[in-house]
């Protein structure tokens, strides 16, 4: 990779591992049903004027929005507001690599390899060792949270198909699905859903009171759930996509737990036990296994020692 596309991944893991701590923060003064209506809409707007609407049928933005915004940030969000720990969230979410791979082999016919089996068992082990070993900030996350946390990366990858599928299309067309465009106009879905299930959770007084009394965390929170997390790192994914093999590109998000970790430790004093981060090794074991191109890795060595 250039020194400047280095850089950019670089960047796109703080914004998304700090990602995780900024939604705890966001969810200490906003209900999580209702910062997520806000992120979408700062997502769309005003940006939605200056871009333009992707080149994909109105479904599959539908569908996309559906998926991404009211199925896995719903599901993040409220499993995070009552109990589930920033760190431990950022690792779970993370198997939707191994989702992904399956519906790619059910809705695409692609072929599941090997080594994705085996990452996946190995990753399996892992949260297993997450989830039944006692921690700081553990003993407030309820089964339910756990329940979600499997839910929110099922829904990144159902999204992961969609976005695949209307990218095929595009290009069958002899067109190009520009994923910032997709990110942007999908924005308009989850909004109305997500107050809705806002106003399922708590009173329109309480929503009210909320956005009379915002606090300067909260909409910061906001700002940075929209402008940074979503519009910034989703316009460097797609540069990386659109510039290197997905072999190359892939394992970048697996950086994104260490620093979630680190920053929840920092800012939130979450800790995690002995056995969590033997867990957390082996889901990072799991997840390599299952995404790194190890005979691309083994010729850039070759090349390397040749050049040397």
């Amino acid at each position: 990779m250039k020194r400047r596309d280095i850089l950019l991944a670089i960047l796109l893991v703080i914004i998304w591992g700090v990602n995780f701590t900024i939604i705890k923060l966001g969810l200490s003064g906003v209900p999580s049903m209702l910062l997520v209506a806000l992120r979408y809409m700062l997502t769309f707007f005003p940006a939605i004027f200056f871009i333009k609407k992707p080149k994909t049928e109105l479904k599959y933005i539908v569908l996309y929005g559906l998926f991404v915004g009211v199925g896995q940030f719903s599901c993040v969000f409220y499993a995070m507001e009552i109990g589930m720990p920033a760190g431990i969230a950022s690792i779970v979410l993370q198997i939707q690599t191994f989702i992904s791979s399956i519906f790619a082999m059910i809705f695409l016919k692609e072929k599941l390899k090997s080594k994705q089996v085996i990452g996946f068992i190995v990753a399996a082990l892992g949260l297993i060792l997450i989830a039944s070993a006692e921690g700081v900030n553990m003993d407030k996350a309820p089964p339910l949270a756990y329940l979600l946390m499997i839910a929110a990366p099922t829904f990144w990858a159902a999204s992961n198909i969609v976005a695949r599928i209307a990218s095929d299309k595009a290009t069958a067309k002899g067109e190009k699905l520009d994923m910032i465009s997709m990110v942007v106009w999908s924005g308009l879905i989850p909004p109305i859903p997500m107050v809705g299930l806002a106003l399922m959770l708590d009173s329109p007084e309480t929503l009210l009171n909320v956005m009379k009394n915002l606090k300067g965390i909260s909409i910061f929170a906001v700002i940075y759930l929209a402008f940074a997390a979503t519009l910034t790192a989703y316009g460097i994914w797609s540069i990386l996509i659109a510039s290197y093999p997905m072999s190359t590109v892939a394992p970048i998000p697996l950086l994104v737990p260490i620093v979630a970790l680190l920053s929840a430790r920092i800012v939130l004093s979450e800790q995690l036990s002995t056995m969590q981060w033997s867990g957390f090794i082996v889901v990072l074991i799991g997840l390599i296994v299952a995404n790194v191109d190890f005979d691309m890795v083994k010729d850039l060595f070759k090349k390397h020692s040749e050049a040397q």
